[in-house]
């Protein structure tokens, strides 16, 4: 995987100005008591560097971490650890979860719009499909992604850019055919010098119709869908879509 790599690194003080992760899993931690969720097996899936899960963990009994990058999982690894508490980690594609464990679990949860980065459609299906045969009876499965609109009027073809006393980056993006190709040039200060790296990202925009006609396809129901983790209607300019499925 080329991206996250040195990214991992300065992930969390890019990314923790703009996601309230407490209150994320507050919220999908209030949907597990309204339903009654047993707080035994819990999966994360694309867990980055840990952020979501280390909010969700201590109310479950065991925990699972899973992501494609190992660069994030360390990271991950050693915060839950620093933090006493005991969870497995596994270097995985979410489209190819196969995890030969003898567990199913009670929540699944698949934050940060890393469904979006799933290009292919044919992966899309068999990414639910494997979060299908993972899932308890009756267990819940939390995702989010970049809304459609996000994706092609926000970020489209736009270019931002960052600057902090440590880190300045510049994000140029180039979107065709309803993939958004992101590339990232990186300054992170060490010591009295700036070094450059550069991360290329890519992510689709799913259309609301397609992602549940497959979320129905596959066997799963939608019980909730939010904009933002918030009790909002979806709308025409939400930029984050959260889905709430249940097996």
């Amino acid at each position: 995987m080329d991206c996250y790599k040195e990214f991992a690194h300065i992930y969390d003080e890019l990314i923790n100005s703009d996601i309230d992760y407490s209150a994320w899993a507050s919220k999908i931690l209030g949907i597990c008591s309204e339903y009654n969720i047993d707080r035994k097996n819990y999966l994360d899936l694309a867990c980055g560097t840990g952020n979501l899960t280390i909010e969700i963990v201590s109310e479950f009994k065991h925990i699972w971490a899973v992501d494609l990058s190992s660069d994030m999982l360390c990271v991950a690894e050693k915060k839950i650890r620093d933090a006493g508490i005991k969870a497995k980690f596994l270097c995985r594609d979410i489209c190819e979860l196969n995890l030969n464990l003898n567990n199913t679990f009670n929540l699944i949860t698949c934050c940060l719009d890393s469904t979006n980065y799933i290009l292919e459609e044919e992966n899309f299906k068999k990414y639910l499909l494997g979060v299908y045969d993972l899932l308890k009876e009756d267990g819940l499965f939390v995702f989010d992604v970049n809304s459609y609109y996000k994706l092609t009027k926000v970020l489209g073809n736009n270019t931002y850019n960052f600057d902090s006393d440590n880190l300045v980056y510049i994000w140029e993006n180039y979107l065709e055919n309803d993939i958004v190709e992101m590339s990232l040039t990186f300054f992170a200060k060490e010591g009295q010098v700036y070094r450059r790296f550069d991360e290329q990202h890519s992510e689709r925009a799913y259309k609301e119709e397609y992602i549940e006609s497959v979320i129905k396809e596959v066997g799963l129901e939608i019980i909730k869908k939010m904009d933002n983790y918030e009790d909002k209607i979806v709308c025409e300019n939400t930029e984050r879509i959260c889905y709430v499925l249940k097996k």
